[in-house]
């Protein structure tokens, strides 16, 4: 699994699940290198996969998956690695009645990096508090995720029953996607990430589709990309989106940009809590 994830834009898809980091490296001259999936033995995305393929589900596996499911996570890794990280994590918490779909981000120059072509969901410009936003690039890929997701409610999925989810950059458009679309969703879980275009919301969006959504947030206090500070802004402004009620936010000591077995099994019970099998309904 690649620790440079953060930021993405759909290709093709992996059906199965695990995570994605973006920037946990050993170095600081590695950390936003282009190489995908660093220390994986994972290699960069195929070619021709610029964009979120619609058109079937080829790239897709259903490890763990009943063919009959019908209730979804949709999780993003983050910037410089592909959906196959996130899919082999996901595996060690598999619900069974639980489909998982892992896009991969589109290949780009990335800003950040200094131009340097990885998989990513949008341009990174920095990581200060105060820095200039790819806006174009977000409500792009905001689109597609939200096309991907009108898919797979025309394949028998009720959106009520899809959770958005991703790490770092994944997370970020997970967040941004689930405040602007119609559909009604089950909930959103958040890893190491933020709001982008926080500035955008206004306050108390009560009239929203997802006012009433559940969202997990984790974060590292140790992390040293995205600091806890934006974990801590970003759960405080989404309490004034939605019901704070609903907002859940756990961070995790000593750990840095990346996650661990203790998240992974938070993860696993927002799931099961959010999205049962419906004849626990």
């Amino acid at each position: 699994m690649c620790f440079l994830n953060g930021y993405c834009s759909l290709r093709m898809c992996h059906c199965i699940g695990q995570n994605s980091y973006m920037g946990h490296s050993s170095s600081s001259s590695s950390l936003w290198s282009s190489d995908d999936g660093a220390g994986t033995g994972r290699g960069p995305a195929r070619a021709g996969e610029a964009e979120l393929d619609l058109r079937g589900d080829s790239d897709c596996s259903g490890l763990g998956m009943e063919l009959a499911a019908n209730v979804e996570v949709v999780f993003l890794h983050g910037l410089g690695d592909t959906g196959y990280g996130w899919a082999e994590a996901f595996a060690g918490i598999r619900i069974p009645h639980v489909k998982y779909i892992f896009p991969h981000a589109p290949t780009m120059p990335v800003s950040l990096n200094m131009r340097m072509s990885m998989p990513s969901w949008f341009d990174i410009y920095g990581l200060s508090p105060d820095a200039d936003e790819d806006e174009a690039g977000i409500k792009r890929a905001s689109e597609n995720l939200k096309t991907l997701i009108e898919q797979e409610v025309r394949n028998g999925i009720p959106s009520h029953r899809i959770i958005l989810g991703g790490f770092s950059q994944g997370g970020a458009l997970s967040l941004y996607t689930a405040l602007t679309t119609q559909q009604k969703l089950a909930g959103v879980i958040a890893l190491s990430s933020w709001l982008p275009l926080r500035k955008s919301f206004p306050q108390a969006a009560a009239n929203g589709a997802n006012k009433d959504m559940h969202v997990l947030q984790c974060h590292g206090d140790a992390d040293p990309l995205v600091p806890l500070m934006f974990g801590t802004q970003t759960a405080e402004k989404m309490k004034s989106l939605i019901n704070p009620a609903n907002m859940a936010f756990k961070t995790y000591r000593g750990l840095p940009h990346s996650t661990c077995p203790e998240e992974m099994v938070d993860v696993k019970r927002f799931i099961e809590k959010h999205l049962p099998a419906v004849s626990d309904e």
